[in-house]
């Protein structure tokens, strides 16, 4: 098979007396949401060109419990997360890279207090540390001169002050990087943080997501980037609801430099 993506796991790698140089934490939404799922083959496409040695948990990774904390169960939450950094520990990983900000924020600024201290970097760090590093290269080609907007994740953005990775890897593409009104320190949420991306939301005169959509509409763009796979979701709803799919695309950061490198 062609389109067969090589994904070694922790266990495999550690019996065989292997360590990687980082560990991908897939994330539930990255594992089991078939949306998502297309963001976590393009990331491990470009792992694999760049020829970075990484593993995956698979069946021993769980849930971070970043939901159960964020809607208030924190028992739940300690259980899941004392569960993951005992197997990160045996494993003795160093560093983390992960394509949710939920996962992100919640081992990078959680974890260390139950035992679990880690470098956890975002896949838009870790894409620009490879592109400085001249691991991977990116040219422009399929989104030259296309106008793309991008949504601030607010636990990548406001919760951890990442801004600058994500427009450098699209400008990279030598695409037309346009902003929001509300952007950066003043981004607003997808409306699916704090858990309510699994509920529906309360009654008021205005979807949280369709708000965010129509502030991306205004800037007129080809593509609404993202960065989050929760994001990613609730921006695909607002522009199906506003019925401009046909014309708008909604994709991830990792999406779009795989396309761009024909991965």
């Amino acid at each position: 098979m062609a389109d067969t993506i090589k994904v070694p796991t922790m266990a495999e790698m550690y019996a065989a007396g292997e360590n990687p140089e980082v560990l991908f934490w897939v994330g539930c939404a990255g594992s089991f949401d078939d949306r998502a799922k297309k963001i976590t083959k393009a990331f491990v496409k470009i792992l694999n060109k760049a020829n970075i040695s990484f593993a995956v948990l698979g069946t021993e990774e769980s849930c971070t419990g970043d939901p159960a904390k964020r809607a208030g169960n924190e028992f739940l939450f300690q259980m899941q997360a004392v569960t993951n950094i005992e197997v990160l520990n045996a494993y003795e990983i160093k560093k983390i890279v992960t394509t949710c900000p939920h996962c992100f924020n919640t081992i990078k600024n959680e974890y260390p207090g139950l035992g679990g201290t880690y470098e956890v970097v975002h896949h838009t760090q870790f894409l620009k540390e490879l592109l400085k590093e001249g691991r991977i290269t990116v040219e422009g080609g399929t989104f030259k001169g296309k106008r793309i907007t991008f949504h601030d994740p607010c636990y990548l953005g406001r919760a951890n002050g990442v801004y600058e990775a994500p427009r450098e890897l699209i400008r990279k593409l030598d695409a037309e990087l346009i902003e929001m009104k509300n952007c950066k320190q003043r981004g607003l949420c997808c409306g699916a943080g704090g858990a309510r991306m699994f509920k529906e939301p309360e009654k008021g005169d205005k979807d949280v997501n369709i708000e965010r959509t129509e502030q991306a509409l205004e800037t007129t763009p080809d593509i609404i980037a993202a960065g989050c796979p929760f994001c990613n979701t609730m921006m695909t709803d607002g522009v199906k609801n506003k019925e401009r799919e046909d014309s708008i695309k909604v994709l991830d950061i990792a999406e779009l430099i795989a396309t761009a490198e024909d991965l």
